[in-house]
C-alpha cells in the first residue's frame, strides 16, 4: 500500500500531530483512522476544549454525573478534560512504545490564568502530571518570563513539557536554555532523561496575520506588497537555524551522551487564515528533520490530498534574515509584533478557559 504524504513526512523526520481533541473524535473511531494515515500525536488547549464542549451534547452525561456528585465547577472541568487526555494518550500509547518515546504524545494546557505565576504553574503542573498518570502526556507552559522557571523545574522533576506560545527568536532561545537547565537539574536529582521529552511550540500563521495587517497600512509600497505572507516562515527559519546550532554545541552533546533527547521545534497555528495563501502553506514550507507540525483536521486533509513530502525549510533559510531586515526598514519590528502576539495569546487562552467554565456551568443549570 502506498505511503500517505503524512507518513512520508515521518520518514523525513517530521511528525504530524493533530491540533484538536473531542470525545466524539475518539468514540467515532475517527482518531484511529487519522492515526492510520500517519498522525502520531495530539495537542489541545482551552480554545479546543471550549469548542468541543460547546459543539454538542457529548459531554452532557459526564457533566451531569459529576454535578450530581456535588463537584464544584473547576473539578468538573478538570475531570472532563483529564478523562479525554487519558483516553487519547491510551490510543497513542502504541506509537509512544514503538518510537521509544519520540512520538505518541498528547498535550494538556496548564491553567492559562497561571501564565505569569511561576510557583503556581509548577504546583499545577505537578498535580496534573500525577492525576493524568500517563507517560505520553506533555503539559503546556507558555513561554513567558515567569514560565521559564516553571519549565525548568517541571522537567527536573521528570515531567514532559510542551512550551507553548513561542513567537520570537528570543523566546525560543530562552525556552531552549530552560530545557537544558531542566535536564541538568534532572541529572542532579538522579533522574532518567531518557523518559523525559519536550517540544518548543512556535506559533506561525498569527505572525503573518499581524505583519500583513501592518504592511497593508503602506498602500502602493512595492516592497511592502512583496513581503506579504513571508514573515512567519522567515521567523521560523531563524528559530530552526538556532535549534540546529544549539544541538550541535558541546553543552547539549554532553547531555545527549547521558541520555537527553533534543527538544524538537513544533510548528503550531499552522492552519492558513488568509484565503489568498495556499491551504497547506504552513506545512509545505516548514518541512524539516526533528520537528513536529501540529495541524487542524482540515489542513491535515488538504496536505493528504495535494501536499508533497520533501524537506523545504532550508530552501528559504538564506533569505530569512533579509526578510526580517526588510520589514525593519519599513518600520515593522518583528520582536514588537511577537511580544504583542504573546500578550494577546495568553489573554485569548484565558478567555477561552473562562468560556469553557461558563459552558459547563450553563449545562449544570439545566440538570
Amino acid at each position: 500500500m502506498a505511503r500517505t504524504t503524512v507518513e512520508q513526512l515521518g520518514e523525513l523526520g517530521q511528525s504530524v500531530w493533530l491540533d484538536y481533541i473531542s470525545r466524539s473524535l475518539m468514540k467515532s473511531g475517527r482518531l484511529k483512522e487519522l492515526i492510520g494515515l500517519g498522525v502520531t500525536g495530539m495537542t489541545s488547549n482551552p480554545t479546543i476544549f471550549d469548542k468541543a464542549i460547546n459543539s454538542g451534547s457529548d459531554y452532557d452525561d459526564h457533566i451531569k454525573e459529576l454535578h450530581g456528585m456535588g463537584k464544584p465547577l473547576f473539578e468538573i472541568y478538570d475531570d472532563i478534560t483529564i478523562s479525554d487526555i487519558q483516553a487519547a494518550a491510551d490510543t497513542f500509547r502504541p506509537i509512544y512504545e514503538r518510537t521509544k518515546g519520540v512520538d505518541g504524545y498528547v498535550s494538556l494546557e496548564i491553567n492559562p490564568k497561571l501564565a505569569y505565576k511561576t510557583k503556581e504553574t509548577i504546583e499545577e503542573g505537578t498535580r496534573l502530571a500525577a492525576k493524568v498518570d500517563r507517560p505520553n502526556v506533555m503539559f503546556k507552559v507558555p513561554a513567558t518570563d515567569d514560565g521559564y522557571g516553571a519549565i525548568t523545574t517541571l522537567l527536573s522533576e521528570g515531567i514532559n513539557v510542551n512550551v507553548t506560545l513561542i513567537f520570537s527568536l528570543e523566546q525560543y532561545q530562552k525556552t531552549a536554555a530552560a530545557y537544558l537547565e531542566g535536564i541538568k537539574q534532572l541529572f542532579q536529582n538522579k533522574g532518567d532523561a531518557r523518559s523525559v521529552r519536550s517540544v518548543a511550540s512556535v506559533f506561525v500563521s498569527r505572525i503573518d496575520t499581524a505583519v500583513d495587517n501592518l504592511l497593508d497600512q503602506l498602500p502602493g509600497h512595492e516592497e511592502a506588497a512583496s513581503l506579504k505572507g513571508k514573515a512567519a516562515v522567515a521567523n521560523s527559519n531563524l528559530i530552526y537555524r538556532e535549534y540546529t546550532q544549539i544541538v550541535s554545541e558541546d553543552e547539549f552533546k554532553q547531555l545527549e551522551k547521558q541520555g537527553a533527547s533534543v527538544q524538537r521545534c513544533l510548528w503550531g497555528s499552522t492552519g492558513t487564515k488568509n484565503p489568498a495563501y495556499s491551504d497547506i502553506k504552513y506545512v509545505a514550507e516548514l518541512i524539516a528533520q526533528d520537528t513536529v507540525n501540529t495541524v487542524p483536521e482540515n489542513t491535515l486533509e488538504a496536505f493528504l490530498d495535494h501536499g508533497t513530502a520533501e524537506e523545504t525549510i532550508t530552501a528559504g533559510a538564506d533569505k530569512a534574515q533579509g526578510i526580517i531586515d526588510s520589514l525593519h526598514r519599513l518600520g515593522i519590528d518583528i520582536n514588537a509584533v511577537c511580544a504583542k502576539l504573546l500578550e494577546d495569546g495568553v489573554i485569548a487562552f484565558e478567555k477561552s478557559f473562562e468560556s469553557l467554565l461558563d459552558a459547563i456551568e450553563k449545562k449544570t443549570k439545566g440538570m
